[in-house]
């Protein structure tokens, strides 16, 4: 019980929820940020690969200095990874600008179960009750949110998002390939590649930024996607994989709330329902099934339960949440 372990390891586990809900909160203004009316500004056109191209690289450069030489070595895994993760960077996006920030978050958060299907599939994994109850909704919540704007100019964006959940799907699936590498080269890996593929492209635009602009791009590559990935990692370590994972789903709560409070962008019936499923879908996931099965563990360690099964608890973050799987190696995000 909390009660019988000592002041300072409840501190350190209320100072780990509080790192892990400032990395969510932060995360969540990917929508905020992208929306606002100097970036809104930009030309339709090149908007979504200008600002996916200038995020990653901001991102790649933040996280850059925490990467050790040690850890630096070349799989072949790392290959698909890094083109799938620069497919999400530059779909979710595009979708963030021709879409809601509700739709464009919720539907990228189906890549969790799009990842349990590549991995029944391709690797063989077995089948999960979970897994199988956050499909289901998932696959409820695609239909309500798609077929709710079937006609709409939110149609293609819809669908794009779709896209970028598929693609961080794929990234997950390759990072149950590449448990054993450093997280922190990978995600600088990722998030330069993703940024790298794109600067020619972008350069040929010939699109200028303003000051303001400049100073919004490097808010989202530094503060919605490299600080982020620093709290979660540290925060990560001292509390279980389920209560990670319910902690990261404030993320795409939180989205649409900044993008409406500041911008007042409405969300419609059926992206709120469709989201609610999906999210739901997923909160049942985390919680119920584990706590069905006996797993959930929500009580606090103590630091040498931490050390003897931190290796262990990684391992099984790489394989839940997007955000978990963000703290090994990635990054949408969003």
């Amino acid at each position: 019980m909390n009660e019988s372990l000592p002041t300072s390891c409840r501190r350190e586990r209320f100072r780990a929820r509080l790192l892990l809900l400032a990395a969510a909160a932060l995360w969540s203004t990917s929508g905020l940020i992208i929306k606002s009316p100097p970036l809104a500004a930009l030309p339709a056109e090149t908007r979504g690969p200008l600002l996916a191209c200038y995020r990653a690289l901001f991102a790649a450069g933040v996280l850059l200095p925490f990467v050790r030489r040690e850890g630096l070595r070349w799989r072949m895994t790392m290959l698909p990874m890094a083109i799938a993760f620069a497919s999400m960077n530059v779909l979710f996006v595009t979708a963030m600008t021709m879409t809601t920030a509700a739709a464009a978050i919720f539907l990228q958060y189906t890549c969790t179960v799009w990842a349990f299907v590549l991995g029944v599939v391709a690797l063989r994994e077995r089948v999960d009750p979970g897994n199988l109850a956050a499909l289901a909704c998932a696959l409820v919540g695609i239909v309500f949110i798609v077929a709710g704007d079937w006609s709409g100019e939110n149609f293609a964006g819809n669908l794009i998002a779709l896209g970028s959940g598929f693609s961080l799907a794929i990234v997950y699936v390759c990072l149950r390939q590449l448990r054993q590498e450093n997280a922190t080269w990978l995600t600088v890996l990722n998030h330069a590649v993703a940024g790298l593929v794109l600067l020619p492209w972008i350069a040929s635009m010939q699109v200028s930024l303003n000051a303001t602009q400049w100073l919004l791009v490097a808010l989202l590559g530094v503060f919605q996607m490299g600080v982020p990935y620093v709290l979660f990692t540290r925060g990560v370590r001292q509390i279980s994989a389920q209560e990670a994972s319910l902690i990261a789903l404030s993320e795409p709560v939180l989205n649409p709330i900044w993008v409406w409070a500041f911008w007042k962008e409405p969300v419609g019936d059926s992206t709120l329902i469709g989201g609610s499923l999906i999210l739901g879908g997923l909160a049942l996931r985390y919680l119920l099934f584990p706590l069905m099965n006996g797993t959930l563990t929500l009580r606090n360690r103590s630091p040498a339960y931490l050390d003897a099964g931190q290796s262990r608890s990684q391992g099984r973050l790489s394989r839940d949440s997007p955000r978990a799987q963000r703290s090994k190696a990635v990054n949408r995000p969003p």
